[in-house]
């Protein structure tokens, strides 16, 4: 959300050569270390857990995250870079809170299902929320007129930023709503079949004591499957430093406006989560399903590093393309990088039900989310070696 936006904050830190160096791995570390953070304390409060109350705080978390930045965009614009870096900074650091419990209730709360098509369901509808904020960047920047910025730093207006902001706050609000209805057909239909009686019944089985799992048996049970979405998303984190400093192999001053940096860099984006939304359906064929073949997953999880070479083949910072395409680059590199990250994360999330205990399922979707936002974090990390490209 935050990366496809480079443009606009590329424009707004154009005056602090260091921010407009390293703000993206910054984005990165502050999100995925909050994210983290947060994710180690919610495993350890199981027990008594309310997920879908998790789930609501973070979408309202999201409704307040966005609003603030799309007023940002038309107020305080004459305020310095270091000051905006802070606000953005505690901006990313909210919305990180809020995946953290949006991620921590959500898959905690559908793996008690035991149907792991609930769980692809899930990766799937967080592939569609990668797409959407590309294409609403994208849409928002041709929509105004092009704004030219001093010294090539940003092209993107204002306005197109505020669209985009507010076009997350307007998700976030929808999905607030349709879960909160959701959630209570769950508890109405549960109440009827006599699981608990009435609505004050289920209400009080959000709140019993549940089996408390250990890591360590977790792990015993999942660590191939656990190690492979942490090495998947681990390599994955190089691709939005990358992205963000790649353009086109078209000459700017002679090209179409899809093409210019404002564009094409929230472009990139959508190809890679394009081919990411495409992997997270594979696992529903039974003829590409790897559920049963754990350690397969790991190995497969593993070659995805062989990608990373590849973005150096492209027009990074403007310096000259090996490969002059940008074919290649959108669909050779980011499309297929995509879909395989989406593929093998979707394969391990899904699997998680299938290797443990009908009363360890539940903590078993919160350790996958977990290790998941481990592998974020540990690529964060190393993306700092990408910003130096």
């Amino acid at each position: 959300m935050f990366l496809a936006a480079a443009p606009y904050f590329q424009s707004r830190f154009s005056s602090s050569d260091w921010i407009l160096e390293h703000f993206q791995s910054a984005i990165i570390t502050v999100s995925t270390v909050t994210n983290l953070g947060v994710m180690l304390l919610l495993t350890y409060m199981q027990r008594k857990a309310s997920y879908p109350k998790r789930i609501v705080a973070s979408l309202v978390l999201n409704i307040i995250c966005f609003t603030l930045l799309a007023l940002s965009t038309a107020f305080f614009r004459t305020i310095s870079a270091a000051t905006y870096f802070g606000f953005l900074m505690i901006m990313v650091f909210t919305a990180s809170l809020a995946t953290g419990l949006c991620q921590n209730g959500l898959f905690a709360f559908v793996t008690g299902f035991d149907v792991s098509e609930y769980t692809q369901g899930i990766m799937t509808g967080q592939g569609v929320a990668g797409v959407l904020p590309c294409i609403a960047q994208i849409v928002s920047v041709l929509s105004v007129p092009e704004r030219k910025a001093e010294g090539g730093a940003g092209q993107e207006s204002p306005k197109s930023a505020f669209a985009y902001f507010m076009t997350a706050t307007g998700v976030s609000a929808l999905a607030l709503v349709a879960f909160v209805y959701l959630a209570r057909r769950h508890r109405e239909e549960k109440a009827s079949k006599g699981v608990v009686q009435g609505v004050e019944g289920a209400e009080e089985e959000e709140h019993i004591e549940r089996k408390a799992v250990g890591v360590r048996t977790l792990f015993g049970k999942l660590r191939w499957l656990a190690m492979g979405v942490l090495m998947c998303f681990a390599i994955t984190m190089m691709y939005p430093v990358l992205t963000s400093k790649i353009i086109s192999v078209q000459s700017e001053s002679t090209s179409v406006r899809l093409f210019k940096p404002a564009c094409f860099i929230p472009l990139a984006f959508l190809i890679w989560n394009m081919g990411d939304l495409i992997g997270r359906f594979l696992p529903l064929s039974s003829k590409l399903n790897m559920i049963l073949y754990p350690r397969l997953v790991f190995f497969a999880s593993l070659l995805r590093i062989g990608f990373i070479p590849l973005y150096f083949l492209c027009n990074i910072r403007g310096r000259g393309p090996i490969v002059e395409s940008d074919v290649f680059y959108l669909f050779v590199v980011q499309f297929l990088f995509g879909l395989s990250n989406g593929f093998v994360g979707a394969t391990c999330m899904m699997g998680a039900s299938t290797w443990v205990d009908a009363d360890e399922r539940e903590a078993a979707g919160g350790f996958m989310g977990l290790m998941l936002v481990w592998g974020l974090t540990i690529g964060s990390s190393l993306s700092f070696l990408a910003a130096k490209a």
